[in-house]
């Protein structure tokens, strides 16, 4: 159980990125007074945290429905977890996510918090595909409240990231913000081919 816990958090945590976040709340919210950076700061995360907790408890039966399979999902959410980790590694994901972010600021200032730090920053497709990917491991019961519990965790990070995001951004530097991308990626990537190669192994396994 602990193997589990500290797996599933640890994925999460590389797909969600709070750290590498904090530049894109900075532009997101560039402008704003401090009082309304911290309402946002706070509820980016609990929408964030609403919709993917949502996804771990009800996705896997939507699967069902549409006759999709946990495999066919590991193989796909690995392959796209995998592009993720491309743009850490080259990267193209924090040019895109600011740009993105400026770009919510003129067109959205009212409600930066929903687009994009929740959507898609924070709860986007590979955290989306993760969080099911995790479900469908963990099945119902207590690994499904572990799940649940590491999806607050990851989210809680985000917050306290965003709410001191100014001095996360001094700290690391725009040296240090590309290595810690970078060192993610890798990771991640990792991660990510091992979704694909469980897919495969269980699809050999159901046609053996």
């Amino acid at each position: 159980m602990i193997d589990f816990t500290l797996s599933a958090f640890v994925t999460l945590l590389l797909v969600v990125d709070p750290v590498g976040l904090a530049p894109a709340f900075l532009a997101a919210t560039a402008g704003m007074p401090d009082k309304i950076k911290r309402t946002v700061a706070l509820r980016a995360p609990l929408i964030a945290a609403s919709i993917l907790v949502v996804i771990a408890v009800v996705g896997n039966g939507l699967l069902r429905q549409l006759g999709i399979g946990i495999p066919a999902f590991q193989i796909a959410g690995g392959l796209l977890l995998f592009g993720v980790s491309y743009q850490m590694i080259f990267g193209d994901r924090p040019h895109r996510e600011a740009r993105e972010a400026d770009k919510a600021t003129s067109e959205h200032a009212s409600d930066v918090a929903v687009f994009p730090l929740a959507i898609p920053m924070m709860a986007g497709p590979g955290a989306i595909a993760t969080t099911l990917l995790l479900a469908g491991d963990a099945g119902y019961g207590a690994r499904l409240v572990i799940i649940i519990a590491v999806v607050l965790s990851v989210c809680l990070l985000c917050m306290l990231c965003f709410v001191s995001a100014s001095l996360i951004a001094r700290t690391l530097g725009r040296t240090g913000n590309a290595v810690l991308s970078r060192v993610l990626g890798m990771l991640l990537a990792a991660y990510s081919v091992q979704f694909v190669i469980n897919g495969i192994a269980a699809v050999r396994a159901s046609l053996s």
